[in-house]
């Protein structure tokens, strides 16, 4: 995994909000990351999936102090997902969060 920092912006899109039809909203919001240590991996997925889908970030990192715009454009109507937050020292934090409403999501 790259150490590169992410100091900008980072999108999740997925290939399937290539196929879908526009009725589907993309959601959008803010991740803040206050947590004193680098995010490495970051999961969004449907509480109705029962597996993690890809990891958000992919080879970049957000370090503390940083934030970045998360666009999930899945295609899916849902707003329940679940978020998988996994940190350079190891530790793993997740939370279920209504995207419909989410404005952004502080790590602290």
């Amino acid at each position: 995994m790259s150490t590169r920092p992410l100091r900008a912006v980072f999108l999740g899109i997925t290939a399937w909000a290539l196929m879908t039809p526009a009725m589907a909203q993309d959601m959008n919001f803010t991740l803040i990351n206050q947590s004193g240590v680098t995010l490495v991996e970051f999961y969004a997925s449907p509480v109705t999936v029962g597996d993690w889908e890809d990891d958000i970030l992919g080879d970049q990192v957000l370090e503390s102090g940083y934030s970045g715009q998360v666009i999930i454009a899945d295609g899916r109507a849902n707003c329940e997902y679940d978020f998988l937050m996994v940190f350079d020292d190891g530790e793993e934090l997740t939370d279920t969060v209504n995207i419909c409403e989410l404005g952004s999501y502080t790590l602290q």
